[in-house]
């Protein structure tokens, strides 16, 4: 048995990159001891989880950064990027966004984002191999 809270970390760990909400709207429930999932009702909360999300890459990160470039030069002012973190997506707090930014150095001025994009994706597959 699995309890349903439970449900979005088992997903990540099957190598599916849900949103909360994503997961929420698949079976996933916010309270832990509400619901007990046993192995076949999971594998059907993947399935349907798995055709729901698409894993996030390089590119669509580009595309979003790229959206707010209006002089197409490749950088963004760390506000924009702070904006971005703290709007799209898994949106981050103030304080999350603030701790990126300055483990990326790059809490002020303008940010090649490219870099910044690459150097999290980086960051976040070292994390998830150690």
């Amino acid at each position: 048995m699995v309890d349903a809270s439970r449900v979005p970390d088992l997903l990540r760990c099957t190598g599916l990159s849900p949103t909360n909400a994503c997961c929420l709207k698949n079976g996933a429930l916010a309270e832990a001891g509400e619901y007990q999932y046993t192995f076949e009702e999971f594998l059907s909360v993947y399935q349907a989880t798995k055709y729901d999300s698409a894993p996030p890459n390089k590119d669509m990160f580009i595309q979003v950064f790229k959206s707010y470039d209006r002089e197409s030069q490749g950088v963004l002012s760390a506000a924009q990027i702070r904006h971005i973190l703290e709007s799209f997506g898994e949106r981050l707090t103030e304080e999350e966004s603030d701790k990126i930014l300055e483990l990326m150095g790059c809490q002020q001025g303008n940010v090649k984002y490219e870099e910044f994009i690459n150097a999290i994706l980086e960051e976040s597959e070292s994390a998830l191999s150690d």
